[in-house]
């Protein structure tokens, strides 16, 4: 199994910053594409950003795009998301995640193809 554990989640003002780090257990996470996700009360869990196995590639939904950066380092297992310019529908729930099956290193939106999940960290942005 594959553990994902999530950090820098926090209350910020808007326009402010936040980094957001994932952990990842195991010694195979340069083969996984990554992603993060995010769920606001009474929402489903929306798709934000992707990155390939190298971290050559990226994928941003169009809502932080200009915003929020994701990237990794697969030296420290880890994967991070800086997200900048902070608005208050950016309040939610973050959680990031693994597809370890991605053989052809397709970056992609779909949460049902993510096969491990974080536990999830609380963004909240104040006006």
């Amino acid at each position: 199994q594959v553990q994902l554990v999530e950090s820098g989640g926090g209350l910020v003002q808007a326009g402010g910053s936040l980094r957001l780090s994932c952990a990842a257990s195991g010694r195979t996470f340069s083969s996984y594409v990554m992603g993060w996700f995010r769920q606001a009360p009474g929402k489903e869990r929306e798709f934000v950003a992707a990155i390939s196995k190298s971290g050559g590639n990226t994928y941003y939904t169009d809502s932080v795009k200009g915003r929020f950066t994701i990237s990794r380092d697969n030296a420290k297992n880890t994967v991070y998301l800086q997200m900048n310019s902070l608005k208050p529908e950016d309040t939610a729930v973050y959680y990031c995640a693994a597809d370890i099956q991605n053989y052809s290193d397709y970056v992609h939106s779909r949460r049902y193809w993510y096969d491990y999940w974080g536990q999830g960290t609380q963004v909240t942005v104040s006006s």
